[in-house]
């Protein structure tokens, strides 16, 4: 067997032939502009970061006494406009939480309903009333917004066990 016709065989792939690899040169450039790249991205963040809120922006409305517990009068944040509705005062991105109990006594016509709504637009429904249900959640809000949590029949739940609040988490210089 002879192995003559191996001798003319190229040692590289025929579709790599011309194709030269990066120099050292090459690299050194690539290195360095992603090194930049990452260094301007970390002096955006240090130099224009999230602007955090004054100090706290809490309000809760419920379980009892069913009225709007806050810990300053007035936060800055949010206005207090009737039970269980608010009115946001300050752009930023706001932490709804909350807790529904059905009333399972209800034998009304009405069917289940708990809306929280922004601007009298649902932004989350409840429609179980065989379960404690969480209501809430991340929600961005400019100044001017009003939130509530209404309810499709007053005796639906029990407002001495149903609640719902909101924390202002951090209010970006960015959002317009």
């Amino acid at each position: 067997m002879s192995l003559s016709h191996m001798e003319n065989m190229p040692l590289s792939h025929s579709s790599l032939q011309g194709a030269q690899r990066p120099s050292w040169k090459q690299w050194l450039l690539y290195s360095t502009v992603i090194i930049v790249l990452c260094s301007f991205s970390a002096l955006i963040f240090i130099f224009f970061p999230l602007k955090t809120a004054q100090g706290p922006c809490v309000a809760k409305f419920g379980p009892l006494p069913s009225k709007w517990q806050m810990p300053s009068p007035e936060p800055s944040c949010v206005n207090k406009t009737a039970d269980w509705r608010l009115k946001i005062l300050q752009n930023g991105l706001y932490l709804i939480y909350g807790q529904v109990v059905p009333n399972t006594a209800y034998n009304g016509r009405a069917p289940f309903e708990v809306q929280l709504r922004k601007n009298e637009d649902p932004i989350q429904a409840l429609t179980n009333n065989s379960t404690i249900q969480n209501v809430g959640g991340a929600y961005e809000f400019h100044a001017g917004d009003v939130i509530d949590l209404i309810f499709n029949a007053e005796h639906q739940v029990l407002k001495n066990k149903t609640y719902w609040g909101i924390f202002l988490l951090t209010n970006p210089q960015f959002i317009s």
